[in-house]
């Protein structure tokens, strides 16, 4: 039985892929099919992660870039990298539920890590995660990024961002240096 996996593709969204990003991100973070993997936000959230305008809003900005992840012709990951300055932004990270735990989202943030401070300079990425994850929180320390105690209220009310089931979420800057 082969067990290689197939070779790993990365590219720039275009506008085609919206609605398999769309899928990808909901399939990753909401509903019972991402309870498959470990990134699930179900418990915490309902309601949808993101919608097609959100998705090509962030791939026709000229500040950023939605890197697709492709194996055997088929996007089963992402993630958005946005340029501010001196730092990059990191958000919008999907990794297929089936996927998940093979070691492909290292691997993907390693590549993003690596084409923010070659493309732009930047030294530093920073990224906001819901503080009570704490799981993904420590994943994210696992690859150098720490706390920053600097908290960002959540969008309560804005389903956009999906539907709170508690009442004590917030979001956490996490940052890593890259130099």
């Amino acid at each position: 039985m082969d067990t290689a996996a197939s070779p790993l593709t990365y590219r720039d969204a275009t506008p085609a892929d919206v609605d398999d990003i769309v899928a990808l991100i909901e399939s990753a973070y909401r509903g019972d099919s991402s309870r498959a993997g470990w990134t699930t936000e179900a418990d915490i959230l309902q309601g949808r992660r993101t919608d097609p305008e959100g998705v090509l809003e962030v791939v026709k900005s000229p500040d950023s870039r939605l890197l697709t992840v492709e194996r055997d012709g088929r996007i089963v990951a992402c993630c958005q990298l946005e340029h501010r300055g001196a730092h990059a932004y990191f958000g919008m990270f999907a990794v297929s539920p089936a996927l998940q735990g093979e070691g492909l989202g290292k691997t993907i943030i390693a590549a993003a890590e690596r084409w923010a401070r070659e493309a732009w300079g930047v030294t530093e990425m920073h990224m906001t995660v819901i503080s009570v994850r704490e799981d993904l929180i420590a994943w994210y320390e696992r690859r150098g990024y720490r706390r920053t105690g600097e908290m960002t209220p959540f969008p309560y009310g804005d389903e956009r961002f999906g539907i709170p089931q508690r009442d004590d979420l917030q979001f956490e800057l996490l940052v890593k240096p890259l130099a």
